[in-house]
């Protein structure tokens, strides 16, 4: 096995940890460097620096309401768990790392304020346990939050944040819509969004032309298409490799599969453009959940132009997650492809 190390971030909880420690300590560290995911690609290697990290980890517990003690049941490697283990460094607590059941862990905190970093499957299987109560927030990043899922959680007394950002923002760094202290946020005439701010990551490892492009004027644009509400709130809308052209109509995959996450028969939704000899592209819905074709395209259609209906649904059990609870989008477009 591999000595645990900081660039790039390996190890055990315990081992990242105590690096981490001695990290933050130091005179003048060098930039970790932390791996995507790789969920729709091949996995980056991002470098962050000590103080991009530091703003991230400050911002949030400034946003909570303070510092408390985590609890980690996330992979520590990516950038959600290693947050959740360098805010612990910041706040002065240990964190709590789950390594058999997840009520356990929860039994072990002894803080006084308590947070925990969740993707939304993790939330759906938790909220109906009573495991989250005592949290006093419970953060939810990595994919969209259906708001059906947080009316659930607030219903039974959990508060829920909903984070957005990524591996080049030191994970979340707008939260419910808004940036976080110090974070700006805007969208280009492209409709891709842009972040600035002391949270940006330095560079890719070996990638400078990536890095370049990836870094306009000091700000980090995305792959994420957004708006930003009357509210002033982010929204994001989809990615940019969301839209598919099929029988010459541009398709919004992501909007598609909002809808179909909608419908009460639904427990998880994603769709993909497969390549067809006559609509050129062809709109594949992978769900989980009991909903036929013919039933599919009739609620997408009752909501966006039926244009936009899948013209073909493949049925799965759960979709493919990676490793850090992400949607595995390559291993979908698979499913999709047959």
């Amino acid at each position: 096995m591999s000595s645990p190390t900081l660039d790039p971030v390996r190890g055990s909880a315990a081992e990242i940890l105590a690096l981490l420690r001695e990290w933050d300590a130091a005179d003048d560290p060098a930039p970790l460097v932390v791996e995507t995911s790789g969920s729709t690609g091949t996995p980056k290697r991002v470098r962050l620096s000590r103080a991009a990290m530091r703003a991230s980890a400050d911002a949030t517990h400034s946003r909570l309401g303070g510092p408390g003690q985590w609890l980690l049941n996330l992979p520590p490697s990516y950038v959600a768990g290693l947050q959740v283990l360098f805010r612990s460094v910041r706040a002065g607590t240990g964190p709590v790392v789950e390594d058999g059941s997840f009520e356990d862990a929860v039994a072990a905190m002894t803080g006084a304020r308590r947070y925990v970093s969740l993707v939304p499957t993790q939330l759906v299987r938790l909220l109906d346990g009573g495991s989250l109560d005592g949290f006093d927030t419970v953060l939810v990043g990595g994919a969209r939050l259906d708001p059906g899922l947080r009316s659930r959680a607030a219903a039974v007394g959990v508060r829920v944040v909903a984070t957005y950002g990524m591996s080049e923002t030191c994970g979340g760094c707008v939260y419910d819509g808004r940036p976080l202290d110090g974070v700006a946020v805007k969208i280009g005439t492209d409709a891709r969004i842009r972040i600035g701010g002391p949270v940006v990551f330095d560079s890719y490892v070996g990638q400078p032309d990536l890095t370049a492009t990836a870094r306009e004027d000091g700000w980090f644009v995305t792959q994420d298409l957004g708006r930003i509400d009357h509210d002033g709130l982010l929204e994001v809308t989809g990615r940019i490799d969301d839209v598919v052209v099929s029988g010459g109509v541009n398709v919004s995959t992501g909007a598609v599969a909002t809808r179909l996450r909608e419908h009460p028969s639904v427990t998880g939704a994603e769709v993909v453009g497969v390549p067809h000899p006559e609509w050129g592209e062809e709109v594949v819905a992978v769900l989980a959940g009991d909903l036929s074709l013919g039933a599919a395209r009739d609620w997408v259609a009752d909501g966006l132009p039926r244009t936009w209906s899948p013209r073909r649904v493949v049925p799965v059990p759960t979709l493919p997650l990676l490793p850090n609870g992400k949607v595995d989008r390559l291993a979908v477009e698979r499913l999709a492809r047959g």
